[in-house]
């Protein structure tokens, strides 16, 4: 049976040259980073020079670079961090109803602590409007967190235009980039951000390896404390082969980021049409703005846990809402802000491609795709409507 492999937002492969850089670093070059003699020296030469290319993936200085060893790590602490080091000046945070769990439960836990937290709409592709942004500062705002780009329905926000009224306004900025770097060209200087989360896992390092930018200058508390490392801002022996990982990982992707956006744009488009042209079926998300190799849908009268298991014995490996939701017997947050109703969210699946998708992939994508949308709705007990609902409208954009 034939396998493709669509769930990269989720998790990608790790690349054969990063495995190859890795390596060493579990057997021959083990040493203790802090430790001073040659094994020690190597470890942490070689996490230097990994802080040299994870830099300029971003167009970041060296020294703006935290490791640490998740994206919702790095977002616990922007966020956590910031509130901190500025709640003398105020307790007024934004963020969106569009952001991953580690944004919002963290943006949770700060309003128990006293801080008050405002949570942006969003249109009906997902999109924040740096208009509302503006609206919400008032003269204790310290902090906005808006995402870079959605997992889930794949939509890419206006980052710099909502950096430039930050700055403007004295107030710290972060973009929850985790889903973008690497799948997009990023520059935080272009962006106008102070802090940004990504994720070595995104574009084909090791998973484990993530980190933070913070922008020269910027005031921010510890999330972990303990010893030295990481300048004194995250503490804990390092991770040397998932850092040095993640270094090779974004060298590679410097290399060929331009290539891979080449290869799976148009494979994207043609998973786009064929899921447009069968009845019922609706795009989440921005049809324009939205990740190179990200396809998105809701598909009415079906849940998305039986496409997901019937699509998984036809060899295609997908996924329902984010990889950190999709498990919960509940209707996307996501999905809900862009004005899908809660029975139309449940039918919710996500396809993301990767350089390993091949147009032999594509086909039999589109054509299996519509074949399981056809047979489900055969069985579904609402393939005649959904009796009893009034508004069985979605409001997201066809």
């Amino acid at each position: 049976m034939k396998k493709i492999y669509m769930d990269h937002v989720a998790t990608n492969p790790l690349h054969p040259e990063v495995l190859d850089a890795m390596l060493p670093f579990f057997k021959e070059n083990y040493g203790n980073p802090l430790s001073l003699y040659e094994p020690g020296i190597k470890a942490r030469e070689a996490i230097e020079h990994a802080r040299e290319s994870t830099a300029s993936l971003i167009n970041a200085k060296a020294k703006e670079i935290i490791f640490t060893s998740s994206g919702a790590e790095s977002n616990n602490f922007a966020l956590k961090g910031i509130a901190s080091a500025h709640q003398n000046k105020g307790k007024h945070i934004i963020v969106s109803r569009v952001e991953h769990h580690s944004i919002l439960n963290s943006a949770r836990f700060l309003e128990k602590q006293g801080f008050a937290v405002t949570y942006l709409p969003v249109d009906n592709y997902g999109r924040v409007n740096p208009a509302d942004v503006e609206k919400a500062v008032n003269d204790e705002t310290i902090l906005i967190s808006i995402i870079h780009a959605s997992s889930e329905i794949g939509t890419i926000q206006p980052i710099a235009d909502i950096g430039k009224i930050a700055h403007e306004k004295g107030i710290v900025f972060h973009t929850d980039s985790v889903a973008a770097t690497g799948n997009i060209p990023v520059d935080v200087k272009a962006l106008n951000v102070d802090l940004m989360t990504f994720a070595a896992h995104q574009f084909y390092g090791p998973k484990g390896a993530a980190a933070l930018y913070v922008r020269e200058g910027s005031r921010i508390v510890p999330l972990i404390y303990g010893g030295i490392q990481e300048g004194g801002r995250r503490a804990g022996t390092e991770n040397v082969p998932a850092i040095v990982g993640m270094g090779k990982a974004a060298e590679i992707t410097i290399r060929d980021l331009q290539k891979r956006i080449d290869h799976v744009l148009p494979k994207r488009d043609s998973m786009i049409s064929t899921g447009l042209s069968v009845d019922k079926v609706i795009l989440t998300g921005h049809p324009e703005q939205r990740l190179p190799g990200h396809a998105s849908f809701v598909v009415e009268y079906i849940e998305g846990e039986a496409m997901l298991m019937m699509l998984a014995v036809k060899g295609i490996y997908s996924a329902s809402g984010s990889a950190c939701s999709s498990k919960a017997l509940k209707s996307s947050p996501v999905l809900i802000s862009i004005g899908v109703p809660v029975h139309l969210a449940q039918g919710s699946v996500v396809f993301t491609i990767g350089e390993s998708t091949t147009d032999e992939d594509i086909t039999y994508f589109n054509e299996t795709f519509p074949q399981i949308i056809t047979r489900l709705r055969e069985i579904s007990p609402y393939s005649k409507g959904w009796e009893g609902t009034e508004d069985a409208t979605c409001t997201a954009k066809k």
